[in-house]
């Protein structure tokens, strides 16, 4: 039992005729049909008997000039035609100009230039479970025409729904930012995230011809029903950390202080002087309002 297999094209770069060269070959057919076709009609017109083959002859000239006619195409910069005769692949045409081929060729102009695809916002679920929503801008073009014709349906969908699929499955690799210890995440990890999507889309897209020279990621958030709860964790963790810097720094100058009298020998203080005073400093210190010092009139002891 056979079974077809489907075989990648490889482009085949063609040359054609200088488009101005056939140019006036046309237009001098065209002249000298139009001429011959009156000189016929002219003598006929005087009494000579209708020349049926001159006749026939201009006539045959003058569809051969429409028929060349069909031939011409341009090419700016960065263009390329896909040539296709009876649906057998000739070549691509890359050379920019004025151009003729066999008008029997079906053209199929294709663009070699970079192209922008802003994607759309996706919900997805990060490597966590939590909803997100994430977008990626991928700037893209076409380097094999061949494979980009023959070899995918629509080259153009084709690069929107790999892009699409290759964003939500990079966004379910990675977690959104809380991720386990020195792993890299979305938030924390837009360069190598990048990096990453680049790769899997090209291994993606390199069927169709098709080159990934950049993918970034351009909208990352949480999904808006955990989005309010999410911001209120991430509140508490840096009031947490803001707290942790300020209690080791205020420990610090704790230790400095004492550290600072003992050694001047300022004054000789016992453990429970000692305890009282780091108890003020850190008051002073850690507090959010500011302190109003007391003043004590009599001692410890009483």
């Amino acid at each position: 039992m056979k079974t077809n297999t489907s075989t990648a094209n490889r482009e085949l770069e063609t040359h054609t005729a200088n488009g101005w060269l056939l140019l006036a070959v046309t237009i001098g057919l065209l002249l000298a049909g139009l001429a011959l076709m009156v000189s016929t009609i002219v003598r006929y017109s005087m009494g000579d008997p209708f020349p049926t083959s001159k006749f026939v002859l201009s006539l045959i000239v003058e569809m051969l000039s429409c028929f060349l006619m069909g031939g011409f195409f341009t090419l700016q910069p960065n263009e390329a035609r896909v040539l296709i005769l009876f649906g057998r692949y000739q070549g691509t045409v890359r050379t920019s100009g004025f151009h003729w081929t066999n008008p029997l060729n079906k053209k199929l102009r294709i663009s070699l230039r970079a192209r922008n695809l802003n994607g759309e916002k996706l919900k997805v679920n990060d490597k966590s479970g939590n909803p997100i929503e994430i977008a990626a801008v991928v700037v893209w073009r076409v380097k094999d025409t061949a494979e980009a014709i023959f070899d995918v349906q629509d080259y153009e969908n084709y690069v929107r729904v790999q892009s699409e699929s290759a964003v939500r499955h990079i966004a379910s690799a990675y977690a959104y930012d809380h991720g386990e210890q020195n792993e890299t995440t979305l938030r924390s990890g837009m360069e190598e995230v990048s990096q990453a999507l680049t790769r899997e889309l090209q291994e993606r897209l390199a069927k169709a011809g098709v080159v990934v020279d950049e993918a970034r990621l351009t909208h990352l958030a949480y999904a808006p029903e955990i989005a309010s709860a999410m911001l209120r964790r991430q509140q508490a963790e840096a009031v947490i950390a803001a707290r942790q810097k300020i209690v080791h720094g205020a420990v610090s100058m704790v230790e400095m202080a004492l550290k600072e009298i003992a050694d001047k020998r300022v004054v000789n203080l016992d453990e429970e002087r000692k305890a009282a005073m780091v108890s003020n400093l850190l008051v002073v210190l850690c507090s959010e309002s500011e302190v109003h010092p007391v003043v004590n009139a009599g001692t410890l002891y009483t």
